[in-house]
């Protein structure tokens, strides 16, 4: 669970640390901390050498800007706003939405999943233990007193012990679907808003580009300035809408993973459980 929340937060950084290095001043000659350590050291020549000289006529003003800007610019979360509040917030408000309640599914299944999981071997020991022993009962408590869709499935065959082999395979592979079933509630919904996130990523470039021509229209003239602001609204939208379904995807994935491991575990049991019952009636 740790290593998907850290992967889903190393997107989220990887993508906007992108589109925050995309719109640094490109005419910049050095990385920023060289212009940062350039700074300190001319500051300290100057000081020395040319007294009131300024650091910002050294350095030159458009270096001295992109210093104090960095200086006071905020972290991630201040950029993150900011690319919220470009890519429209009409979108991108339903884009995050997207992105909370298809996050609720997963952690609600995850939950559930994970408190599912059980030592199927020591309760089938236990079980086997009990039913020898002709202690039916005893069996069937130990079955209540455990969580899990296995354990659910082991009473289930317990409660037909008395009946033929036949019918308590026919109860215990009936009752097993409808554990499996239980397993996957939810998930269509996550389905939904994996495949939600990105079309609505799509439509706000198409919006986008609706906006661009707008424009184009309006000014009757086909320049940079005039396209760059619904350019941008397409382009964020589509990346928040991507990431978005990235982030769900790998949550669905795993969900997936461990529901395969419970519905493997259930059916062993159950293997388990009819090989026990059918020793002890021949005992």
């Amino acid at each position: 669970m740790k290593r998907i929340l850290l992967g889903g937060a190393v997107v989220f950084m990887m993508m906007f640390g992108m589109l925050a290095l995309a719109q640094t001043d490109s005419t910049a000659s050095k990385p920023l901390t060289e212009q940062t350590e350039a700074a300190v050291e001319l500051a300290g020549n100057t000081e020395a050498e040319a007294g009131d000289a300024s650091v910002s006529e050294l350095i030159g003003e458009e270096d001295m800007q992109a210093i104090e800007d960095i200086s006071e610019g905020g972290g991630f979360h201040t950029q993150l706003k900011t690319k919220f509040i470009e890519g429209s917030a009409g979108f991108m408000s339903l884009v995050a939405l997207t992105l909370i309640l298809g996050l609720a599914f997963c952690i609600e299944r995850i939950i559930y999943l994970t408190l599912s999981e059980i030592n199927a071997k020591k309760l089938l020991t236990d079980i086997e233990t009990k039913v020898n022993a002709g202690d039916v009962e005893g069996a069937k408590s130990i079955c209540r007193e455990t969580r899990g869709p296995v354990a659910s499935v082991c009473y289930q065959g317990l409660m037909h012990i008395r009946e033929n082999m036949d019918d308590i395979e026919r109860s215990v592979v009936s009752y097993g679907s409808v554990q499996a079933a239980k397993l996957e509630k939810g998930c269509s919904w996550i389905t939904l808003f994996i495949a939600i996130a990105p079309s609505l990523g799509f439509l706000g470039t198409v919006i986008g580009m609706v906006m661009a021509f707008d424009q184009i229209q309006e000014a009757g003239d086909i320049s940079p300035t005039i396209v760059a602001e619904g350019m941008k609204v397409a382009l964020i939208t589509t990346i928040f809408g991507i990431i978005v379904a990235l982030i769900l995807q790998v949550f669905y994935n795993y969900i997936l993973t461990k529901i395969e491991h419970l519905t493997s575990q259930m059916e062993e049991s159950a293997v388990t459980l009819l090989d026990i019952i059918m020793k002890a009636k021949k005992g």
